[in-house]
């Protein structure tokens, strides 16, 4: 019974980390470049150009055009886009029932 315990949860443990591990090869796949910002978030820069935001706890964020960020090393970026919908749908990949 206790083994049949431990499986089941080294079942579940394993199934975790390997969605883990498809949502993040799904972000890495479409993003050219990622910025880390002042605050803790992140922009993203998808392959084709468009660009998208995430707070410090990886919540997608909508942020208006032209809106001026600032990076953590002090860089200022303009976001030309605001992809929001794309990128909890990446975020997402791998995370759903």
């Amino acid at each position: 019974m206790n083994t049949r315990i431990t499986s089941l949860f080294a079942a579940a443990v394993l199934s975790t980390l390997a969605s883990t591990a498809f949502a993040t090869d799904s972000l890495a796949n479409n993003v050219d470049k990622t910025y880390r910002l002042k605050d803790g978030g992140t922009v993203f820069v998808f392959k084709d150009g468009k660009m998208a935001a995430a707070d410090k706890f990886d919540r997608v964020v909508h942020l208006p055009k032209g809106q001026v960020l600032e990076t953590a090393d002090g860089q200022k970026i303009v976001m030309t886009s605001s992809e929001s919908a794309r990128l909890d749908f990446q975020l997402r990949q791998g995370h759903e029932n």
